[in-house]
């Protein structure tokens, strides 16, 4: 799979370290890909034994670190999300509408960017049994109405 370009080369390696980690089922974009090395592992020691990580541009590069670099993890890519959905409970999903950056596995990517009916149609009451074909892009794309059309379409 391609992974997609980060949103503004120019700030890679300029978000801070500490951040949410997975969750928030959508994304908007991809602010940097990121290779953790651990000393405990093997990785060089160039943060007084602390964990530390390398930020790349491209998946590829943040790969290719990753497989030279002993002590090193798989590479994570850091999102941003500009809204999201909340899930304090299984299966009690809230519409957050504020931005934050989390990091996520590259897997979670191959899923569509988040879009206008991303999350109302996630949160429909006649979303598909399986929700996360929403996500995934599999849901029908009669789903994909506006908020407008489903509100007339449940009267």
């Amino acid at each position: 799979m391609q992974y997609p370009a980060v949103l503004n080369p120019a700030k890679v390696g300029n978000y801070p370290a500490s951040c949410f980690s997975g969750g928030g089922l959508v994304w908007d974009a991809v602010l940097e890909y990121r290779v953790w090395c651990h000393p405990e592992r093997g990785a060089p020691d160039e943060a007084d034994g602390n964990d530390y990580f390398y930020a790349f541009e491209t998946f590829e590069e943040a790969d290719a670190f990753y497989r030279a670099t002993m002590g090193a993890e798989e590479p994570l890519a850091l999102v941003l999300q500009r809204e999201y959905i909340d899930e304090d409970e299984p299966g009690c999903y809230v519409h957050v509408r504020e931005q934050r950056i989390t990091e996520w596995p590259v897997e979670f990517l191959s899923r569509p960017r988040r879009d206008d009916g991303t999350i109302p149609d996630f949160l429909a009451p006649d979303a598909p049994p399986n929700r996360l074909e929403v996500l995934r892009g599999l849901a029908p794309r009669a789903r994909r109405t506006s908020p407008l059309e489903r509100t007339r379409r449940s009267q």
